[in-house]
């Protein structure tokens, strides 16, 4: 059998997406499973070097999930440019989970680097459209094979919402509802430390709600349910001031929860709530309601329950009795009838054989770039206080 090296210099990974999705669950899993097996004769396997501005943090990383990978350390450096200039060997894939105001620098470089043959990169690839098709182009005028992470497709739940679908358990779908969100604590109350970074409350550091939730929505909404025609959205920073990891306390520019009525071209309503600000009474920290003419369905960020038309109870409205439905119990979960793995691994795979073999792979910047465009119709529509139309990109 063959193993085909595919080295990676993965960028930016010091960051909590970085590490624990893309490094250790990701990147190292594919390794100690043995890499991705395409055939009886071929097997992928990823080299990564691990690149960034913290050596301290760099080299932690490098040695844990090297060892536990390899038995050794993982390479890694802070000169970029150096190894994408190829003196720390050769690498043909350029990955980038850096700050997303940072990432059109990276991309350059990366087009720049004879060396580099492929870019895959977190999302948002940037904070308006215009840049994120700039970049697309770039990427493609460079002859450079790219993706970007859409993971939540790889979501069992959704996948299993997917097979529905395909199934016909819907009839046809009248109205889609996600709720997620959870409360993000300001830091500023002794022994409740916040649990995400600062600068994702600071707008001129990239943050916001809008520019992180809404080019997950479109992705999921187009994929799922189809192409949105148009939107209305409401956004608003509800907590004004948080403490940031040096311990000081800094004024939250940037919208903290987000509401959006998204209209598609066949005419189904979907509508999505986003907050930072909210304290959970739900399923999980996502939850994603399909009604349809034959069945319903509740989606959360793994699991999903059902209800048919024939198991649909019949309530009647009066306030003066205790309600005598247990709505909940009239509702079946779907089973799990195969292991379902890690989202951003399963994408991974699919952008390594991708690179390697030439094979499809649809989740390209320019698809990205739909994301970022939604949320800066979302910030229009807030500030106009108007309904907006979703034009195809140039």
């Amino acid at each position: 059998m063959e193993t085909r090296r595919i080295g990676i210099v993965m960028n930016g990974v010091t960051g909590r997406m970085g590490t624990n999705q893309h490094l250790a669950r990701s990147i190292t899993a594919i390794i100690k499973q043995g890499g991705v097996r395409v055939s009886p004769d071929l097997t992928l396997m990823p080299d990564p070097i691990l690149t960034g501005r913290n050596a301290n943090k760099l080299k932690a990383l490098a040695d844990q999930y090297g060892q536990e990978a390899l038995g050794k350390p993982f390479k890694f450096s802070t000169d970029v440019a150096g190894v994408l200039a190829g003196k720390e060997g050769d690498y043909e894939v350029f990955f980038d989970a850096s700050g997303t105001l940072q990432r059109a620098g990276f991309l350059e470089m990366a087009c720049e680097s004879s060396m580099i043959k492929a870019v895959y990169c977190e999302k948002p690839t940037a904070t308006v459209s215009k840049e994120a098709v700039r970049l697309a182009k770039m990427v493609e005028s460079a002859g450079k094979k790219n993706g970007v992470v859409q993971d939540k497709l790889w979501l069992s739940s959704f996948r299993k919402i997917a097979m529905l679908k395909e199934l016909g358990f819907f009839g046809d779908i009248l109205s889609v509802k996600g709720d997620f969100g959870y409360w993000v604590f300001t830091g500023m109350d002794q022994d409740q430390p916040a649990q995400r970074p600062s600068w994702n409350y600071r707008e001129e550091d990239g943050g916001g709600m809008m520019i992180d939730m809404f080019c997950h929505w479109e992705y999921v909404i187009s994929n799922l349910f189809g192409p949105i025609k148009s939107l209305v959205a409401y956004g608003n920073t509800d907590i004004p001031e948080r403490r940031a990891e040096d311990g000081k306390p800094y004024k939250a520019t940037a919208d903290d929860s987000a509401y959006a009525m998204f209209l598609l071209e066949d005419g189904t309503m979907c509508q999505f709530n986003s907050s930072w600000c909210t304290r959970v009474r739900r399923d999980d920290l996502l939850t994603v309601h399909v009604d349809g003419t034959k069945g319903s369905a509740v989606a959360g960020l793994r699991e999903v329950v059902t209800q048919s038309a024939a198991n649909t109870p019949k309530p009647v409205w009066n306030p003066d009795i205790v309600q005598p439905i247990e709505f909940y119990d009239g509702w079946e979960t779907v089973p799990n009838n195969i292991d379902y793995d890690n989202a951003f691994k399963i994408q991974w795979e699919l952008f390594l054989r991708h690179v390697a073999l030439d094979e499809p792979f649809r989740w390209s910047l320019m698809e990205g770039a739909k994301g970022v465009q939604l949320a800066e119709l979302g910030m229009k529509s807030w500030k106009e206080r108007k309904w907006v139309d979703v034009e195809p990109l140039a």
